[in-house]
């Protein structure tokens, strides 16, 4: 059986918080909330916005059973100040840790499968299975940032 402590997990989200805020940084406020002249693109400040989104409801929600509110669809619209977004990153990084804290990894998600191609896979067998798709998220978006960050940069 394959453990792994909060800690290490923690580590690896804050590899990829951490390198997501370093991009919205970098590119700056107008920047940061320009949508690459790709179609379908989000912003990388949207996307980090996203990020947050996710780990509230995966973490929040499905881990530890707090009640959120989200607009899913704002996230991909969210624009604004960075300092502001890197603040609201600190504190969902400390919320997360939290709501892991408040779950048991071996156990149920708190709330059925919200999609049904979801049904059957870890994300609806465990909450390590919710906090591994959180994971997932945060890296697969990462990917998505650096690719906007490169094309908002050559478009300078």
């Amino acid at each position: 059986m394959l453990v792994i402590s909060t800690g290490d997990f923690l580590w690896f989200v804050d590899q990829a918080l951490d390198e997501m805020v370093r991009i919205v940084r970098e590119l700056g406020d107008n920047a940061a909330s320009t949508r690459p002249d790709l179609p379908g693109a989000n912003s990388p400040y949207a996307i980090l916005t996203h990020c947050l989104g996710v780990m509230e409801f995966w973490g929040g929600y499905m881990v530890a059973d707090r009640p959120i509110e989200r607009d899913r669809g704002a996230e991909f619209r969210a624009e604004g100040r960075v300092d502001d977004l890197v603040e609201r990153t600190a504190a969902a990084r400390r919320r997360l840790e939290a709501d892991i804290a408040a779950g048991d990894p071996s156990a149920p998600p708190r709330h059925d499968p919200v999609y049904p191609e979801d049904a059957g896979t870890p994300i609806a067998s465990s909450q390590a299975g919710v906090l591994l798709h959180v994971l997932r998220e945060l890296t697969q978006h990462l990917g998505q940032m650096e690719g906007a960050r490169d094309v908002l940069r050559n478009a300078r």
